[in-house]
């Protein structure tokens, strides 16, 4: 399918944009970070903005502006919002796109590099528990850290109860590649994507955390039909591996199965569908090249026995991020799409679905020139984009109206 470039010669504002990496689309963190003043405001009186789409105009109204590199988002019951942003930071905004002070509870991170505070995701049963689920660069000593994982219970002014329930072990010197979404798959268990840190080879060591997918009981306990449990040297808590940087995971509402996005180096993002006990490859094959023009030190090739394609890869990566289905909307022009940050290209992608088949592809919100970190759906059928800026935007889009 073809990747055509979309022209961008506006954004939604006059923010400034920050500097990105223009080939892996992962943002660098500052180190000072903590010490300016949080801009986070609402946005909502703003008029919507018409842009195009293969399917018809749609409607972009900002929400909320002002965020510090906001990385993940969650769709409250009362039509509010929970976001995360990666200096550290919690915010609830409204359904009037009213910002709240930081939530207190929050643990401390590591914001270095692409570290900080990362997904935030609902617990199933958040009706009755309040509790959320956030995952995030756990500091250690010195200038060691790993993705971590912390379930809370969401109060009015902040989080209690706070407890970590997942520590990707070991922590390690770099600061990159650190994942992470989460996922829920109905049936009890929580999945968490993480990165394999830069150091390449730990994504086939099986004796650790790195550059795998975990699946674990809501209660940071390890399911007893995980694929590697009793396996010695294996770490029970995995459920696939060889895995680059995952920072999309979502769950398709129609089949109940989980989809996976993944940075490739320069070239080769992937969508998976990630098995148990599966070996999805990396470092020994890709579809990308080092950063240097080189190619993959330890990679033998694109393919080889044992090791898993891709369910759908591009050639030149998209810095592929948040992941959302648009399903159950018969009515939509939308209905049956899958929806895809891109940092990158600084756009949108819609991949049209027929049944799991990828049946097409569009580029949205170019013309705004902002990389796309997190996207969800709402019950209303309308999107919900998160745009990963040093003054970071909340966006609502309403689809086109009517099948197109």
């Amino acid at each position: 399918m073809p990747l055509a470039a979309t022209p961008r010669p506006l954004r939604l504002t006059s923010l400034a944009c920050c500097l990105a990496l223009a080939l892996t689309g992962c943002g660098k963190g500052d180190d000072d970070a903590a010490t300016k003043a949080p801009t986070a405001q609402s946005a909502a009186a703003a008029q919507p903005r018409p842009l195009s789409s293969q399917a018809g105009e749609i409607q972009v109204r900002e929400l909320a502006t002002g965020l510090r590199h906001p990385w993940g988002l969650a769709l409250l019951p009362d039509g509010g919002f929970l976001v995360t942003e990666r200096v550290g930071t919690l915010r609830r905004i409204g359904a009037d796109g009213q910002v709240s002070a930081p939530l207190a509870g929050v643990p401390a991170v590591f914001a270095r590099g692409q570290g900080g505070l990362l997904d935030v995701a609902l617990a199933p049963d958040f009706a009755q528990s309040r509790h959320i689920y956030l995952s995030y660069a756990e500091p250690g000593e010195g200038l060691l850290a790993g993705t971590a994982v912390a379930r809370a219970v969401l109060d009015t002014e902040g989080l209690s109860q706070v407890e970590v329930i997942y520590r990707q072990e070991p922590k390690v010197d770099t600061e990159n590649h650190f994942g992470s979404r989460l996922a829920f798959d109905g049936q009890g268990h929580v999945f968490i994507s993480q990165g394999e840190r830069t150091l390449r080879p730990m994504a086939q060591d099986l004796g650790k955390l790195q550059g795998k997918l975990v699946r674990l009981n809501l209660d940071g306990s390890v399911p007893a039909d995980n694929p590697f449990v009793g396996h010695d040297g294996a770490r029970a808590e995995i459920w696939s591996y060889g895995h680059r940087n995952s920072q999309g995971l979502a769950i398709d509402p129609r089949s109940g199965k989980l989809w996976e996005t993944e940075h490739g180096p320069r070239g080769g993002d992937e969508i998976n569908l990630p098995e148990p006990g599966r070996n999805y490859g990396w470092p020994l094959i890709t579809y990308g090249i080092d950063y240097s023009g080189q190619p993959i030190a330890e990679a033998v090739g694109q393919a080889r026995e044992g090791l898993e394609q891709p369910y759908h890869y591009w050639p030149k990566s998209p810095g592929v991020s948040g992941l959302a289905f648009y399903t159950g909307h018969p009515d939509s022009a939308w209905n049956d799409s899958l929806f895809v940050g891109s940092l990158a290209e600084r756009n949108l992608i819609r991949l049209s679905l027929d049944g799991e088949r990828i049946s097409g592809e569009e580029r949205l919100l170019g013309e705004l020139e902002q990389r796309v970190r997190d996207v969800r759906v709402g019950a209303d059928g309308k999107v919900y984009v998160l745009t990963d800026e040093e003054e970071g935007q909340l966006l609502q889009i309403s689809p086109p109206s009517g099948r197109g």
